[in-house]
């Protein structure tokens, strides 16, 4: 049993050489229940019928506000740095389920 406390209020993270990597996606698909927050992270390729989910991440609706507070900051220091992040297509939200970010506007 490890029980070690993070220093400095500082909780550690350790990831491992597999994930490091990372898996790549170009379509995220989110949803919603009552309680949970669904996130499904698929790779979809231009005259592929199919997108691939390759990462399906579920959480409840605070830490999913959480997540969309760090998201936006993140982006704001991106594009101070990079600049203006251009999207091809405004996103519409979808009448029923999620919105859908899809860089092929299928």
């Amino acid at each position: 049993m490890d029980n070690q406390k993070p220093q400095n209020g500082q909780l550690q993270i350790e990831i491992t050489p597999e994930m490091a990597g990372g898996t790549y996606s170009n379509l995220a698909i989110v949803s919603h229940g009552k309680t949970e927050m669904i996130i499904d992270f698929a790779s979809f390729m231009p005259g592929v019928p199919k997108a691939h989910v390759k990462s399906r991440i579920v959480m409840n609706p605070e830490h999913a506000k959480r997540l969309l507070f760090a998201l936006q900051e993140n982006i704001i220091k991106y594009e101070k740095t990079f600049g203006t992040i251009e999207l091809a297509a405004p996103q519409q939200p979808e009448a029923k389920g999620g919105k859908t970010a899809n860089p092929f506007g299928v």
